[in-house]
């Protein structure tokens, strides 16, 4: 048996395993799109954060958790009659293939930014797909991603910065008038100039080829291990970081960050 027959098989033994739970097990079989899609949320996350760590075995496991919950929505729709497996990989293999010209066609594409430049126009096209540019940027996705997103869409239809460098003085720009509308105090200019300083900052991540998701989670890590060491020192002495003054924490905070 090759690999692909392997897969194959694999893939197969999956939906055979799902169909007999759905129709032996009490909690599989009471489940719906709506009862599931939390979970999905989380195992979404959980494979995210393996991705971070490098985990190759948290990754596997991930992985199987999320096409878990691909196949299962999968079945709850063949049961009513709307869609199956095969159809959702027979879809997927048309708009790749569709999306793909300069594999499947006649398009020549021969560089990543050449075929992101066609991306967008060929989503505009394709039937059933998006009537604008931003259309596909999904509405519930967190703020971070979703700013990254629409810039990259927007870049991918011809609008973005001539020079990278540019973008450092929309930074400063922003930066002060967040200043200004602090000096004021108003509530509603703060927000909404903090918010014009976090848009332009994802866009100078994405100028420089960082990921800002990525890059605050790396920081959120290293916060929580210092602070985590901060806590571990002041119970060593017999304290909690209440007791402790900030001078004193300060010492532990850069022990913590040797």
């Amino acid at each position: 048996m090759n690999k692909k027959e392997q897969k194959m098989q694999a893939f197969g033994r999956l939906l055979d395993v799902l169909d007999e739970l759905r129709i032996k097990c009490p909690w599989d079989r009471k489940q719906t799109n709506e009862s599931l899609r939390t979970n999905t949320i989380e195992e979404t996350y959980e494979l995210c954060e393996a991705i971070i760590r490098n985990d190759t075995a948290g990754i596997k496991k991930e992985l199987g958790d999320v096409l878990l919950h691909i196949v299962f929505y999968a079945k709850i729709a063949e049961e009513k009659g709307q869609f199956d497996a095969a159809d959702v990989c027979n879809a997927l293999c048309d708009k790749l293939i569709f999306r793909h010209p300069h594999v499947f066609g006649t398009t020549e594409a021969n560089t990543p930014k050449e075929v992101e430049q066609n991306w967008e126009q060929i989503k505009l096209k394709e039937k059933g797909g998006n009537k604008t540019v931003l259309e596909g940027v999904p509405a519930s996705l967190p703020s971070v991603p979703k700013a990254h997103r629409i810039q990259d869409k927007a870049r991918n239809a011809g609008f973005d910065w001539e020079q990278r460098e540019d973008v450092w003085e929309k930074v400063l720009e922003e930066f002060t008038e967040l200043k200004q509308e602090i000096d004021r105090m108003d509530a509603d200019r703060m927000e909404s100039e903090f918010g014009d300083l976090f848009f332009s900052l994802i866009n100078a991540a994405r100028l420089y080829k960082i990921n800002p998701d990525n890059a605050l989670e790396r920081t959120n890590q290293k916060f929580i291990n210092r602070f985590n060491y901060m806590e571990q020192k002041a119970a060593e002495q017999g304290k909690s970081l209440n007791d402790m003054t900030l001078a004193e924490m300060e010492v532990f905070w850069q022990e913590a960050k040797k």
